[in-house]
């Protein structure tokens, strides 16, 4: 798959038919010399707003479009730098909220189907106040290099451990053991990708293999994911005006925030096998 939305662009149309498109709250898709625009408008705390395109629409998981081993590649630009734990809605500049482009399972469904456990391939965002500490020494914020893969059997055997040490945590502020079996839990394997400005344009691409996924930017390998998720997965790109709380001390909290007029920015997608 390629799409480097020229050909629509010439053509006067919004996107090609494979995408599904989503816009809510002040989420809006727009496309301009060949690039394709996720776009808030100014969002309102309490309010969820989403720009977005997906590829498995209303596919059941078992038919979503992609498995390993692939290749994505994708060039891509923000309007505003990474935020950070002195960001507010008024600090400029700051991106707010959750982004991101790579695969998925859709595991938080809103079209009535059974909720799964989370399974990710991807470049992944998220703003304070989103603290999802899933991996001890990495903050739970920030732009990522993600792999989550709780659909696996060792999910059950680390529940029991994880819901006991997170409550060890709370008593005796000893987060260590509970950060260790959070990671177990939610099988995620991440690395910040401070050294990536947001603001300039990159090339982002991913590896996913049967064994291990790569990520690179620009060319340079700057993570390896081992064991990732093996069944099919669908490509998401987005923006969005939400942040979740997930932390060893068994804190759980979703919510929507206040944002000023931000975008992704997407030169091309493409998507081949390996």
């Amino acid at each position: 798959m390629f799409d480097d939305f020229e050909t629509r662009a010439r053509e006067g149309s919004e996107l090609d038919a494979r995408w599904r498109r989503t816009c809510l709250g002040g989420g809006r898709l727009s496309v301009e010399q060949s690039r394709l625009r996720l776009e808030l408008e100014a969002s309102r705390e309490g309010e969820y707003s989403d720009a977005q395109i997906d590829d498995y629409g209303e596919l059941p998981r078992h038919a979503f479009p992609w498995h390993p081993p692939l290749r994505m590649e994708i060039r891509a630009c923000f309007s505003h730098a990474a935020a950070t734990l002195a960001s507010t809605a008024e600090t400029p500049g700051r991106l707010r909220g959750t982004a991101g482009f790579g695969f998925w399972n859709y595991p938080f469904s809103l079209r009535g189907d059974v909720l799964m456990l989370p399974e990710a391939v991807w470049f992944f965002y998220a703003s304070p106040p989103s603290n999802m500490a899933l991996v001890p020494g990495v903050p739970g914020w920030g732009w990522k290099a993600q792999v989550v893969h709780a659909l696996r059997p060792g999910f059950v055997a680390a529940v029991l451990p994880t819901a006991l040490a997170a409550l060890w945590g709370r008593l005796s502020g000893e987060l260590r053991p509970a950060a260790r079996w959070l990671q177990r839990l939610t099988g995620a394997q991440e690395r910040l990708l401070e050294e990536v400005t947001l603001t300039d344009w990159h090339t982002y691409a991913l590896e996913w293999l049967p064994t291990q996924a790569r990520f690179f930017v620009d060319g340079n390998l700057l993570f390896t994911a081992l064991a990732p998720p093996r069944r099919p997965l669908g490509f998401v790109a987005w923006v969005d005006n939400q942040y979740a709380i997930a932390t060893p001390r068994g804190t759980l909290r979703f919510g929507t925030l206040a944002t000023g007029r931000q975008w992704l920015d997407l030169d091309y997608v493409r998507i081949e096998p390996l």
